[in-house]
């Protein structure tokens, strides 16, 4: 009985471990993969006829340019399913479906407005999914489920979104409620966590087991993987560095504090400085002449195009405390690659340069050694290419038992 198990358990590694390579090397044919691997040629034989057979991959065409007879070209069948991925923002739903070769065959996004309530958001969330659901079944016969990503801490295990503070949402049941309307597997997951595993899997940190990503859109989040792992810490709720409190008798939260970094560093924290540049001397600016309710930061950013001072100035401060914030994570976690990813990213101009000073001078020497600090390669699609990556890892592994 034991070595039936055992047996069994050794087969799903390995057919995990060659569908990978066949993700990442293809087009790959049978041999490569028995000399990259280690495993016997008829094992590979074996395994792959199965993922044949169940349309996880497909043969395309004969090895060129080998001496002896030539070996069939492997890769993965596109159609072997579909998987949708959602996040819920602040005042966006974004929705894309993908084949299994990760392809984006359709996306869509739809702006929302937190004041319209919870019912009115998850209706339109809904009508989102059997969008790209509908839309998925015209080019792959077979659904493997759907991912959500959203904007607060998430009980992983029954998929609750426990408290969202920007969306004044708490124990909402996502995966139930989407399971009950589609009937289909559904994954959920904090929005940061997911854009890191999108990087990882497909984007700027694809290859590094150890990252920090940081991202700011309504609020601050980061999502943070330690030898190709994401941190979840004993609830799930670990690497909310945007509620680390920097000034205790700070600006208030929606989480409830005051000071935490994400009253300093998110873009409405941007506008702040600027409408508070403005009222304390007026600046030197040529485009904003009071404190404005309605700004945007993409605003902000297009003023700092045109050698805006205050938007200059602004954008200089929140790169010196997102600076500070990278040095401790750095300190903490040593990682290869730290990510800016969000409102940060199209802010790099003015942001990353800062960010990279500040680090040089607080980060420890040996900490710093090969870091890279660099952009998302994903976005705006970050978060919902990671919730991809958990749909077919869940599907994959419930057909490897």
């Amino acid at each position: 009985m034991k070595n039936t198990a055992d047996n069994k358990l050794m087969r799903r590694m390995n057919s995990k471990t060659l569908i990978d390579l066949i993700r990442n090397e293809a087009p790959v044919s049978r041999a490569n993969l028995s000399a990259i691997t280690g495993l016997n040629r008829s094992t590979v034989s074996s395994i792959i006829d199965d993922l044949i057979h169940d349309g996880w991959v497909q043969e395309t065409a004969l090895e060129s340019g080998k001496v002896g007879r030539p070996g069939i070209l492997l890769e993965i069948n596109p159609c072997g399913g579909f998987a949708i991925g959602l996040e819920i923002g602040v005042d966006f739903v974004l929705g894309v479906c993908v084949d299994f070769s990760v392809k984006k065959i359709w996306n869509k996004i739809i702006e929302i407005d937190p004041n319209e309530g919870q019912t009115k958001i998850l209706q339109k969330a809904f009508t989102l999914t059997s969008e790209a659901i509908e839309f998925g079944k015209q080019k792959c016969a077979k659904p493997l489920g759907i991912g959500i990503a959203v904007p607060g801490l998430v009980d992983i295990a029954n998929g609750v979104l426990k408290i969202a503070p920007n969306l004044h949402w708490e124990d909402v049941p996502l995966r139930l409620l989407w399971t009950q309307e589609f009937n289909l597997p559904v994954q959920v997951e904090n929005e940061a966590n997911a854009a890191a595993l999108g990087e990882f899997h497909y984007g700027a940190a694809s290859g590094i087991k150890n990252l920090i990503y940081i991202a700011a859109g309504y609020g601050l989040g980061s999502g943070i993987i330690v030898d190709g792992k994401l941190l979840r810490g004993n609830k799930g709720y670990a690497a909310e560095v945007g509620h680390m409190t920097i000034y205790p008798d700070g600006l208030p939260c929606n989480c409830g504090k005051r000071g935490c970094y994400e009253t300093i560093i998110s873009p409405r924290a941007v506008i702040d400085r600027i409408n508070r540049i403005i009222k304390e001397n007026g600046g030197d600016s040529r485009y904003f002449n009071k404190p404005e309710t309605g700004l945007g930061h993409d605003a902000v950013v297009d003023a700092a195009n045109h050698h805006d001072q205050v938007a200059l100035k602004a954008l200089e401060n929140v790169g010196r405390d997102l600076g500070l914030l990278v040095s401790n994570l750095v300190n903490i976690f040593n990682p290869k690659m730290v990510i800016l990813g969000g409102a940060l990213n199209y802010a790099k101009d003015y942001i990353q340069k800062v960010v990279l000073d500040v680090v040089e001078v607080n980060a420890l020497k040996l900490c710093q050694e090969d870091l890279i600090i660099t952009n998302s390669e994903l976005d705006p699609f970050s978060a919902v290419m990671g919730m991809i990556s958990l749909v077919n890892e869940k599907s994959f592994s419930e057909w490897l038992n």
